[in-house]
């Protein structure tokens, strides 16, 4: 398994003059380590399993050469309702921003490539008039392919280039059977990218499934000390308290909330307006309308606090995001490191706190396990956690998938002397 290598300019990828007109307009000075290792395989034909943080250039990865293949070979596809290049991702709003990507790398092929993004939320009539004529490069979320697949509006038989973009989330979301029928209306003779932050043995079964003596990239964690976690003992039903004092100690001009629940959105915020903290949600009963202003206001930073999901705030990319805070801990441990990766994105320096009661305890520790860290329990200093609690509470094992608040969970409560952060990779 590979490891981190130090990147070479992206005049050494073999990108073409396009390409790499476009990266010195968007400031891209040198490429990072998945982008280095995975850019020269792909363009070879390789097929490529990768893991890496979320925020480390993983889009670029795909999409540059991707676009280089489909460019060099368009004139030999460019036919019906085809698609060259196709790219599966978990939620509506990764599929947007990764099809954005790509059309702003394109910027110099001058309308030459097609590039569309197919998810659900909207009409599906628009989506298929847009695929007429086929398109080079499809991005689409595997339950709206399907139904475009139904209505004939696009085939699958002559894709040359699969990607799959955070494939442990689309198992994970419950997409493994929309998976298992796209992937049988794909050719057998393809080049296969999979992509994934973790690999939890649904995705290596996948990954042994589908992919042909694929090169198996794996990064270590290179930019872990630029993205902080702190873990904060409170008290049941103290959380809000903390997080209104947080917030108004540190003036944090963007924080991102993760909550488990859509009715946990409205309810936080409610409760953080009576504490004088404008927030808005984010969740998967807001229209596709409504969800794109709300990220837009907070991308802008016309919003300071939003208020999010995991599903909708999947694929959330916010530069230079400075705090992200789990109020409710994911329910999947993997999650975790989804949620937390919104913030200290390449390389930028970035916050993630996760307010934790004595019933959350446990279901940290599994986190902590799955993810191979080990954090510092802190305190905040006013709103210390009581060091007894019951034997009963002490000694429970409740499921960890519970949600907050669902179970009593085992653990022991510490503190921190001071306010440093402790995280070891292992």
């Amino acid at each position: 398994m590979t490891t981190d290598t130090t990147p070479a300019n992206f005049t050494e990828l073999g990108l073409i003059a396009p390409l790499l007109a476009r990266l010195t307009e968007l400031e891209y000075q040198q490429p990072t380590p998945i982008q280095a290792q995975v850019i020269p395989s792909v363009l070879a034909g390789r097929d490529v399993i990768a893991g890496a943080n979320t925020g480390s250039g993983k889009t670029a990865t795909f999409a540059l050469p991707m676009l280089q293949q489909v460019h060099a070979t368009k004139p030999l596809s460019s036919k019906g309702n085809y698609v060259s290049g196709l790219i599966l991702v978990p939620t509506r709003e990764l599929a947007k921003q990764v099809a954005d990507s790509i059309k702003s790398y394109a910027v110099h092929f001058n309308g030459a490539i097609k590039t569309l993004a197919v998810f659900g939320g909207v009409s599906a009539n628009t989506q298929m008039l847009a695929l007429r004529g086929g398109t080079d490069i499809l991005v689409a979320t595997p339950g709206r392919l399907l139904d475009l697949i139904s209505s004939n509006a696009i085939k699958l038989d002559r894709v040359n280039t699969l990607v799959l973009d955070e494939a442990d989330r689309m198992l994970s979301l419950g997409f493994t059977e929309e998976l298992a029928e796209l992937l049988a209306l794909l050719p057998n003779k393809k080049q296969t990218l999979l992509f994934s932050a973790t690999f939890p043995e649904q995705v290596q079964v996948l990954t042994q499934e589908l992919l042909n003596d694929p090169v198996e990239i794996q990064l270590q964690s290179s930019d872990a000390s630029t993205l902080v976690q702190r873990v904060f003992t409170v008290n049941k039903g103290e959380k809000t308290a903390v997080l209104e004092h947080l917030i108004k100690q540190h003036q944090w001009s963007q924080t991102l909330i993760f909550v488990n629940a859509k009715n946990n959105c409205e309810h936080l915020a409610d409760k953080l307006f009576k504490r004088g903290i404008a927030a808005d949600v984010f969740h998967g009963d807001k229209g596709q309308g409504a969800r794109s202003r709300v990220l837009g206001a907070f991308k802008s930073g016309e919003i300071d606090v939003l208020i999010a999901t995991d599903i909708a705030a999947r694929g959330l990319d916010i530069e230079k995001l400075p705090v992200v805070i789990n109020f409710n801990l994911p329910r999947s441990p993997s999650d975790y490191m989804h949620r937390i990766g919104r913030s200290g994105r390449a390389g930028e320096v970035g916050l993630a706190i996760s307010l934790i009661d004595h019933e959350d305890y446990h279901h940290f520790k599994v986190i902590e396990k799955k993810n191979k860290i080990r954090l510092e329990r802190e305190q905040v200093p006013g709103f210390e956690a009581d060091e007894v609690i019951s034997e009963e509470l002490l000694n429970a094992n409740k499921p960890m998938a519970k949600p907050e608040g669902s179970g009593k969970k085992k653990g022991k409560n510490r503190t921190s002397s001071n306010g440093d952060v402790w995280l070891r990779n292992s």
